[in-house]
């Protein structure tokens, strides 16, 4: 029997790489088989009938989830953030997130549709090559990471804390140009901190250093290999990129459903930010931004964007209803759980901004 890549399969039937894969993963393209990280099709298979255009969501019974704990994490409001998905109709075929962040909306997304391309950036290079890294393959990272936890776990409180604290300098002095290796143990490390860290809090200072200190975990799982696994086969033929939001520019289009979720503008003046980079995101930043989503909006894109409801402090402050005058502007009950102050956890309101 003949066999043709996806890429050929792709290019004969008029549909994304990326399709074909997720066709071959839910077994709907007869013989096809997986040949470790490729997919090997009969050249006389037919082109499965696209069930996104009956508004039919994807499942495939393995519920995945972000790989972090990330402050401002959007788990909580999954179920107001869905309601604006608009892939059911099969019109929106595009996905892009330019402040990927841990990703909940990301595979909230593939977990229930088939985007036929998907889009995802951030700023932060330590985060977008873990990502990079575990799209690629996840084996090499867990079993780093296994050695971690077996190392980790059965330390006492100081010798924990000194393991934590050495692996937090490593993390820091290490580049991620240097090589494969070095790409492959800054991601392990960035994991290996995130589990066991303070809240999962990631934190860097001006000079870009994470600062965190260690949490008080029992028995934090730091390989979870179910997830990895899940996560790495969902980042398949997913376009990985480090850098300002606005190089999405070329992605997106009249096709593209897209989410921003940038640095939350401070609920009061006298907040402390908690950094996710090196470089702030000021209100000039933030007017900056809603320039740019209109301009995607002209392009015909659906646009959904988050952020801190300045009214939680200060009634009067509209700085977003003004920015955003011409959008549908929502607001959602959130609870804030990181914050150093018990007393100042609890529910807030937070804004839901589109332009459809």
């Amino acid at each position: 029997m003949e066999y043709m890549s996806a890429k050929e399969a792709a290019e004969k039937w008029g549909i994304s790489q990326r399709r074909v894969t997720v066709l071959c993963a839910e077994n709907r393209i007869a013989g096809a088989e997986r040949v470790g990280n490729m997919w090997l099709i009969p050249r006389a298979a037919e082109k499965p009938e696209d069930g996104r255009r009956e508004g039919r969501e994807k499942k495939d019974g393995r519920r995945v989830r972000p790989f972090l704990k990330w402050a401002g994490g959007k788990g909580q409001l999954l179920g107001e953030i869905g309601k604006y998905y608009p892939f059911a109709h099969g019109h929106t075929v595009k996905y892009a997130e330019p402040f990927v962040g841990g990703g909940a909306v990301l595979f909230d997304i593939l977990d229930k549709y088939a985007p036929e391309a998907v889009y995802i950036s951030d700023s932060n290079p330590a985060l977008i090559n873990a990502y990079r890294v575990i799209r690629d393959g996840a084996g090499p990272l867990m079993e780093i990471l296994e050695e971690m936890q077996q190392a980790f776990l059965p330390l006492d409180t100081a010798g924990r804390k000194a393991c934590y604290t050495a692996a937090r300098d490593r993390y820091n002095a290490l580049e991620i140009g240097e090589g494969e290796r070095a790409r492959l143990e800054k991601a392990a490390l960035l994991v290996f901190l995130n589990r066991t860290c303070f809240n999962g809090l990631y934190r860097v200072n001006r000079k870009g250093f994470f600062n965190v200190p260690m949490g008080a975990y029992k028995n934090p799982l730091i390989c979870d290999r179910e997830n990895l696994l899940a996560v790495s086969q969902k980042l398949r033929g997913v376009k990985i990129v480090c850098g300002d939001y606005r190089e999405a520019a070329s992605f997106i289009d009249r096709d593209t459903f897209v989410y921003f979720d940038p640095p939350y503008r401070p609920i009061t003046r006298t907040a402390s930010f908690t950094a996710y980079t090196e470089n702030q995101f000021l209100d000039a930043e933030q007017a900056e931004l809603a320039r740019f989503a209109g301009e995607m909006g002209e392009r015909g894109a659906k646009v959904l964007i988050s952020n801190s409801d300045p009214r939680n402090a200060d009634p009067s402050d509209a700085f977003f209803d003004t920015l955003y005058a011409a959008w549908r502007i929502e607001r959602v009950e959130a609870a804030r759980m990181i914050n150093s102050d018990s007393r100042a956890r609890g529910r807030i309101k937070e804004l839901l901004i589109s332009n459809f």
